[in-house]
């Protein structure tokens, strides 16, 4: 893929100010500059920032309905009702699902926990799940991470004499279900300070008022914050304000004293000897959570999210490690399928959008491979399958643009939507996907910005390779964990040379193991180049060439620093 890279200028009076910052602050004048970029202007806010205090998460009681829905709960628990916790079958919802069970549990009993499967049920709240809370005698369903539009759903469980209260994140529709308590802090209504939350961080607000509410303290909170974590990092949402704090703990959880179920996953990912990282969830730990609604039923991942043997959840993780190589070949499958129908599309360079339809792909990659063809294309992306005799699909978005408003434009022609800014799912009937194709390709066609169709790499400062040193990487790494609105800090060095050692590695030899040097020192810096063994030649040749990169600690040598390069190009 061909980046465009986008030097973020300094103008002088914010250069002035970045080195003052910077200064007060004790770190490298580059990194004054990225603090500013984050809003921080004065030490006490860079301190904040640096070292998150659990003591500045928000009041929960701020959130709308907060009161009603911690009234509910504790009148469930004294008329000992049958309580059910239900949520979506992904990441968010099982790691949601999983924080309040665990949570209650400590002090009520009579508790179920419900997760629709995706082929049967389909996403959010559903009949079949009403049913079963109705027969097995629930009255009360706490539901995570969906619910936010299941309007219909909620109103036949009031007929059936079952209350609700609903924890979600998603974007509401016009009418809100006829819930007890609707805990989202994106309702138009809302008042609560933090708009951004995943829905396992809504259920954690929500449990933080139960334990107000009930004299609980709040240390007892604390060991679920690896799920809220997990959570942040594999949903995608942004890292900053409370997240970043419910994010920074929870790592610190996950790294120290993990749960049972996670600590199982950490072992099958052969991570325990790794400190862990967002993208180690990103990439190793919720695929594994994920796959088991993918390609059987979420439910048998919260069980082992909530699993008290270590022995039976090592046995557990095995399994749902199993489910996750078997995604990875549907996955790899369906991905080349997708790409040949796309490069069979006519007019495929002047499209603004891609939308493909097998009726036989597999329902629960169908999320991957959209993800696949935006990676690929730098394009909206959505791909649809049928189940049940509906198109189902998943869309995906590129950076900046609004792939969920693209979605509702459509709705007329829509059994079902929901998502957020860059992830949205959605229902059809079959007849319905040319004329949705054709009107959600005209909607990104006519909002899309020239920008938002390149590929394009934000590079934060310029270095020399003699400002970069392990005391640089580890005020780097305060500035972590990294995700949406707080970016891994990107920069570049220019007029660099392969040192003569540089050699193209991997199984299929399509990476670069790089030892360069620039001409301002003696430095041999160390770099690896995923995915761009196409440029080894080049390289060899001797000539200059500039690169854009992330710097990482070495893990083949502790104390020292590697380059994560993200492009390379011939010198200008």
């Amino acid at each position: 893929m061909r980046y465009k890279w986008n030097l973020k200028e300094t103008a002088p009076e914010q250069a002035a100010e970045a080195a003052r910052l910077a200064k007060e602050a004790g770190v490298h004048p580059v990194l004054g500059k990225l603090l500013l970029d984050r809003g921080l202007h004065d030490p006490q806010e860079v301190k904040r920032f640096f070292r998150p205090q659990l003591t500045e998460l928000h009041d929960p009681f701020l959130m709308d309905d907060m009161q009603a829905a911690v009234d509910r709960l504790n009148r469930a628990m004294l008329q000992n009702e049958r309580v059910m916790v239900y949520g979506d079958y992904d990441v968010d919802g099982c790691t949601a699902v999983a924080l309040v069970f665990r949570f209650l549990r400590q002090y009520y009993s009579n508790l179920d926990t419900y997760i629709p499967d995706r082929y049967k049920e389909g996403y959010g709240i559903s009949r079949a799940g009403v049913d079963y809370a109705a027969e097995t005698g629930v009255r009360l369903v706490i539901v995570l991470d969906c619910g936010i539009k299941a309007v219909e759903e909620i109103a036949y469980a009031r007929s059936l004499g079952i209350d609700f209260i609903i924890c979600d994140h998603h974007v509401p529709g016009i009418e809100l279900p006829p819930a007890v308590a609707i805990l989202n802090p994106k309702r138009q209504d809302n008042h609560y300070p933090y708009a951004h939350l995943s829905g396992c961080g809504v259920g954690f607000k929500f449990m933080q008022a139960f334990a107000i509410s009930n004299g609980i303290e709040f240390n007892k909170l604390v060991p679920l914050l690896d799920l809220c974590a997990v959570s942040i990092a594999a949903d995608i949402v942004p890292i900053m304000g409370e997240n970043r704090i419910l994010a920074w703990h929870g790592l610190r959880c996950l790294n120290t004293n993990p749960s049972i179920g996670l600590q199982a996953i950490i072992e099958v990912c052969g991570l325990t000897e790794h400190e862990l990282t967002m993208n180690d969830i990103i990439f190793k730990i919720g695929p594994r959570i994920n796959a088991s609604g993918r390609i059987q039923n979420g439910k048998e991942a919260v069980r082992l999210l909530v699993e008290r043997d270590y022995t039976t959840a090592l046995e557990m993780a095995g399994k749902i490690n199993l489910y996750n190589e078997a995604r990875k070949d549907i996955d790899k499958q369906m991905t080349e399928q997708a790409e040949d129908l796309v490069r069979h599309l006519p007019d495929l360079e002047q499209r603004r959008a891609i939308v493909v339809y097998n009726k036989e792909w597999h329902k629960g990659v169908i999320g991957i491979v959209a993800s696949r063809l935006t990676e690929q294309y730098y394009r909206p992306a959505v791909v649809l399958t049928e189940s049940e005799g509906v198109a189902t699909g998943s869309a995906r978005s590129v950076s900046g643009f609004d792939v969920y408003k693209a979605v509702a434009d459509c709705s007329d022609l829509l059994e079902n939507f929901g998502g957020h800014t860059y992830a949205a799912g959605l229902s059809l009937k079959v007849e319905n996907v040319a004329a949705f194709t054709e009107r959600f390709e005209a909607y990104v066609e006519k909002h899309i910005l020239d920008e938002q169709t390149q590929a394009s790499l934000d590079i934060d400062a310029v270095l020399d390779f003699k400002d970069i040193n392990f005391g640089f990487y580890k005020q780097l790494r305060r500035f972590s964990p990294f995700g949406p609105d707080n970016v891994k800090p990107l920069f570049c060095t220019k007029h660099v040379y392969d040192y003569g050692t540089s050699k193209v590695v991997g199984r299929g030899q399509e990476h670069i193991k790089l030892e360069l040097v620039d001409n301002k020192s003696n430095n041999i810096m160390n770099g690896i180049a995923f995915g761009q063994s196409s440029r080894a030649r080049y390289i060899k040749t001797k000539r200059a060439f500039d690169i854009c990169y992330a710097i990482e600690e070495n893990s083949h040598k502790r104390g020292d620093v590697q380059l994560q390069i993200e492009d390379i190009r011939p010198c200008e």
